[in-house]
């Protein structure tokens, strides 16, 4: 039976909710952030100041907690942080790493600790451990358990971790966990909910999150607070959107997306703060690849990013992004035209390059494929021109950008989209060389309409739209042979793109697929068969930013050598 809403006790508590963007691992800098933002809140009159999901280690931590050193130092360094909040009136609410109990078979909790007048006085360890898709916490972590309410400006609060508050059953037709932590929290006198977390970004998540807290706030009856990791680490980008709400279900306070905030929340008038920037859809997409762009290449201790433009629409879009991510100064576009491009190639990266303002630099790739051919001919005598030499094209580009790479310290951001990556229409070596592979989760229909809303982000600004006309409208081509279009291999994207999204993301079978799409059913095993032959060339690419329900890389995970077939 669900437990009945109940009136709490309005003992007014006036909450900061720290949406911080944090690095993993880096402490003596998370703490310094963590210690700014609680003195910011308190100035604005908190009386507690929450902060998100394993705030002070950065998330995901992954082998780091196998460290003792790092276990050893996150726990000198909370205790630094509580030492010099000693001044300070408001609590904090901190995540972090501890230690387990003793004899416990996994050393590492992800915890959060409660500091107040210079001490951490309360601590609670996460009891759900995620162990889907992107998440690995089971294998790092030890579960709470049991868990407490602590007591926060005289009011009994549940301060719960991000998976502990995803398990209402009342919610969920199908639930992971047999516990419902927060309905065990509401049963011992919950007066209030705090959940910090760090819940990575996909198409679609800020308002799957709203309605499920919406269901557990009016479900106990009970004020809800959800703080919120902001930033890139990795490949996972987290949105912030940071909320509370009354224990109606009203969203009372709200947080920017994809960027660093502070929002009050009182729960007694039900009243707070709205900073929301109310980016949805592709708007949503584009902000992400820019936040997650940017974390990567600075977290990364680089500052400047090379990009290959060969005049399409996936490399326009990769430059547009970086140029958000990291100024125009700090982004070099590279034009490598080779036997087989055509004029319009340079000339529309070119006129990128320029409405950008970044710097572009052309390097012809003729002579040394002349030079390769030769020296390949004898070898190659008897067989007949075939993909082997369109490849080496595509080589003599990625050794080209590593060149450059290595001599001026600037990352090479990849430029192939999803739906390529997925199908293998893609070269090992060559365009698949460099360090992020920015738009590796975005399927090419996507990639069209994010190249749109680069276009009308500058023209707000006032400035010209980057991306050239042509480069929307002409067939997208490889040009490492003549006159060569995509559709020569592949089916029409929209087509593609539905095929890839029926298995990929929904591992639909090709029955199914083919049903759903209206696609023929050979057309649809005939991707299929290119997906799963293509696994090897995804583990050797670069790590690709996920804003799908299902990206490749490290939340999916099938293995290269296996003989099931569809």
């Amino acid at each position: 039976m669900p437990i009945a809403a109940r009136r709490y006790n309005k003992r007014s508590m006036r909450i900061a909710l720290a949406q911080i963007n944090n690095t993993v691992g880096d402490l003596e800098a998370n703490a310094a952030k963590i210690l700014d933002f609680a003195r910011r809140g308190e100035k604005a009159g908190a009386e507690v100041v929450a902060f998100p999901e394993l705030a002070l280690t950065g998330y995901p931590p992954r082998d780091l907690v196998e460290k003792q050193s790092f276990l050893d130092r996150t726990a000198a360094t909370l205790q630094a942080v509580a030492e010099e909040t000693a001044r300070l009136r408001a609590a904090l609410i901190v995540g972090y790493v501890a230690c387990s109990p003793p004899n416990a078979v996994i050393r590492a909790q992800n915890a959060a600790a409660v500091i107040s007048k210079g001490r951490i006085s309360w601590t609670q360890a996460k009891m759900l451990l995620p162990n889907y898709d992107v998440f690995d916490e089971a294998r790092y972590f030890e579960p709470a358990a049991s868990q407490d309410l602590c007591v926060l400006h005289g009011r009994k609060t549940a301060v719960t971790i991000c998976e502990d508050a995803w398990n209402d059953k009342q919610f969920w037709e199908r639930r992971r966990y047999s516990r419902d932590p927060i309905e065990e929290l509401a049963q011992k006198g919950a007066e209030l909910i705090v959940s910090i977390n760090a819940s990575p970004w996909n198409i679609g998540k800020r308002q799957q999150r709203e309605t499920i807290f919406r269901a557990t706030a009016r479900r106990f009856g009970l004020p809800l607070v959800y703080v919120h990791m902001v930033g890139g680490n990795d490949q996972l980008i987290f949105d912030g959107s940071s909320f509370a709400m009354t224990a109606a279900g009203d969203v009372a306070a709200r947080a920017k997306s994809f960027d660093e905030d502070l929002i009050l929340f009182d729960s007694d008038t039900g009243t707070g703060d709205d900073h929301a920037n109310h980016l949805m859809g592709d708007e949503a997409a584009f902000e992400a690849l820019v936040l997650g762009t940017r974390d990567y290449i600075r977290k990364c201790g680089f500052r400047s990013v090379l990009v290959a433009l060969s005049g399409g629409i996936d490399s326009a879009l990769v430059a547009a992004i970086a140029t958000e991510a990291v100024g125009k100064e700090n982004v070099t576009g590279i034009g490598m035209p080779g036997p087989y491009s055509s004029e319009h190639s340079l000339t529309d990266a070119c006129s990128l390059a320029h409405n950008l303002g970044i710097r572009f630099e052309v390097v012809s790739i003729d002579a040394g494929y002349r030079a390769m051919i030769q020296t390949l001919t004898p070898l190659f005598a008897g067989f007949n021109a075939d993909t082997t030499e369109e490849n080496v094209q595509s080589r003599l580009r990625g050794v080209t950008l590593m060149a450059l790479s290595n001599k001026f310290g600037s990352l090479v951001l990849t430029t192939g989209n999803k739906s390529e990556l997925a199908v293998g229409y893609c070269t090992l070596y060559g365009d698949m060389c460099g360090g992020l592979a920015v738009i590796s989760d975005v399927p090419k229909t996507m990639v069209y309409r994010l190249a749109r809303v680069a276009n009308q982000r500058a023209v707000r600004r006032g400035l010209p739209a980057p991306i050239p006309e042509n480069t929307f409208i002409k067939p997208p081509s490889a040009e490492l042979r003549p006159d060569q279009k995509d559709t020569d291999s592949l089916p029409e994207y929209a087509m593609l793109d539905a095929i890839l999204a029926g298995y990929v993301e929904r591992h639909e079978s090709v029955p199914e697929i083919a049903y759903n799409t209206k696609l023929p059913e050979e057309m649809v095993r005939d991707i299929v068969r290119k997906v799963d032959r293509n696994e090897y060339k995804r583990q050797q690419a670069a790590p690709g930013l996920r804003i799908t329900a299902k990206a490749f890389g490290m939340g999916r995970r099938f293995p290269i050598a296996h003989r099931f077939t569809e």
